[in-house]
């Protein structure tokens, strides 16, 4: 037999508390609403399990009740669950769990807008009228692997005309105390010129295979490289590799925030400044021609102080120019750095600093996930967050 008792909505209750008028805390006659509800319901359930029962001629009867803490928007509420020797009005809660599932919804809207798990609780203190815990936001947070794996799953579209390749060091915690993980990045920017995190994969390092691994996979999920003007990258070997085997045909520009840090790395401090004022010249330059003239002063001045410095500009000079060749001057501060990679993971590491490290991959993805979901968000980019309610 089937009750309907058993797929109750919280808002049922919040629409008979709105339909009175009342002076001072809403929170007291909510709740108690709330309550009256669940209550009616689980004394309904019971009622037709007895007939029904009664009926196929079993012997049951009630058996008293027991208390059942439940977390809503209007706080704490302490149910009275009915039941009989055979069975009990809990099935009619089990679409809540613990709490209600527009509950847990607020507590990961927090976690995704970068609420540590500690400050979730205070955040929604005032809006609840009940602390929640750092355990139960992790216990909440759980909830978000599998819109993870959908994430990583998704089929993507080839709506991106510059797309950005990084990868970035973060540290991870383990049995034999921290290790360095890599995440590698994809980022797009849309014909519209908004920016969208494509998806990102941990690795043990910025080898080709590993390039090439998430590269292929960006491909068959959709990215084909149809559409795509150019491609920015940081410069390593092994994602510069990659690239030839999934998307050879896309020119490709080189990240000049990373190529300034190499040649300085050959310059000494004291003159660091004035070598970086000229190599500014050349990246902001109002054209390809004024560009080349730049770089041939830069040649000129500096090849004999500091030959090495020299070198590791030169060698890579006509992908470091690659960006001159689109059109709009006004684009080219957006894609002649990977930067866009990088000021995400500063919000990455202004929510992990308090943590000192990741306790494990799982908890890794999850907080990239939600920060990068969060930046997409602002960008108007974001999929939806595809969630389940698990009591």
């Amino acid at each position: 037999m089937r009750y309907a008792g058993t797929a109750i909505s919280i808002r049922q209750a919040f629409k008979e508390v709105k339909a009175f008028e009342w002076d001072g805390e809403y929170r007291a006659a909510a709740r108690a609403a709330i309550k009256e509800l669940l209550e009616g319901k689980m004394e309904s359930y019971i009622d037709d399990h007895l007939e029904e029962m009664e009926y196929q001629g079993v012997a049951d009867r009630r058996n008293g009740h027991y208390e059942r803490h439940i977390l809503t928007e209007a706080g704490d509420v302490v149910v009275a669950v009915q039941r009989t020797r055979l069975r009990s009005a809990q099935e009619v809660l089990k679409s809540f769990g613990r709490r209600s599932a527009t509950v847990d919804r607020m507590i990961l809207e927090c976690f995704v807008l970068g609420l540590s798990t500690r400050k979730v609780g205070r955040a929604l203190l005032w809006a609840l009228g009940e602390k929640v815990s750092a355990s139960t936001v992790s216990k909440v947070a759980k909830q978000l692997d599998g819109a993870v794996t959908a994430y990583h799953r998704r089929g993507l579209p080839n709506r991106y005309r510059f797309l950005f390749f990084d990868g970035v060091v973060l540290k991870n915690r383990t049995g034999a105390g921290a290790r360095k993980r890599v995440v590698l990045v994809a980022l797009g920017i849309t014909a519209e010129g908004k920016k969208e995190v494509i998806d990102f994969k941990l690795a043990t390092g910025e080898s080709q295979g590993a390039w090439e691994s998430f590269l292929n996979d960006l491909y068959r999920r959709g990215i084909t490289g149809a559409g795509v003007a150019l491609i920015v990258v940081d410069g390593g070997k092994g994602l510069l590799a990659g690239l030839e085997v999934a998307y050879g045909t896309i020119p490709v520009q080189r990240c000049w925030a990373h190529k300034t840090r190499n040649v300085l790395n050959h310059i000494r401090m004291a003159e660091q400044e004035e070598v970086k004022t000229d190599l500014h010249k050349i990246s902001h330059a109002s054209g390809i021609r004024e560009a080349q003239r730049m770089f041939r002063r830069f040649v000129l001045k500096w090849s004999e102080q500091y030959p090495k410095a020299v070198e590791c500009l030169q060698k890579d000079i006509e992908d470091l120019c690659s960006f001159f060749a689109i059109p709009d001057c006004s684009l080219w501060r957006h894609i002649r750095t990977t930067n866009a990679i990088e000021r995400r993971f500063v919000e990455v590491k202004r929510r992990t600093r308090p943590m000192g490290v990741f306790s494990d991959r799982t908890s890794m993805e999850r907080i990239l996930y939600a920060i990068f979901t969060y930046e997409n968000t602002k960008e108007g980019t974001a999929t939806p967050l595809l969630l389940t309610h698990n009591s």
